[in-house]
């Protein structure tokens, strides 16, 4: 497995915008497919985008199209989501998730995750 450690999350206002990252260690970090999902309370955990091992087969949620940008450094072994023009339903703690599988959006196919890093958007 890998181990993901999440950082970039806050209290940004309405509109407002943050970057998320996700640092990985312990597997060949361009080997693996990296994906974020996110989970509000209350509510279960959702995709938002997923990224493949070159930068391609990216996909997206569709309620963050447009909005939000993942990618991903191999040399620095991180991918990050850049979200902008927040608004008051994307609050959620929010996991990077890594797969051998493929640019999945399932959760399931994911077999290492982050702790998670919190979001809130203010009105």
């Amino acid at each position: 497995q890998v181990q993901l450690v999440e950082s970039g999350g806050g209290l940004v206002q309405a509109g407002g915008s943050l970057t998320l990252s996700c640092a990985a260690s312990g597997r060949n970090f361009i080997s693996i497919y990296m994906g974020w999902f996110r989970q509000a309370p209350g509510k279960e955990r959702e995709f938002v985008a997923s990224i493949g091992r070159s930068s391609n087969n990216i996909y997206y949620a569709d309620f963050v199209k447009g909005r939000f940008t993942i990618s991903r450094d191999n040399a620095k072994n991180t991918v990050y989501l850049q979200m902008n023009s927040l608004q008051p339903e994307d609050p959620a703690v929010y996991y990077c998730a890594a797969t051998r599988i493929g640019s999945s959006l399932m959760s399931r196919e994911y077999d290492s995750w982050g702790q998670g890093t919190p979001v809130t958007v203010s009105s």
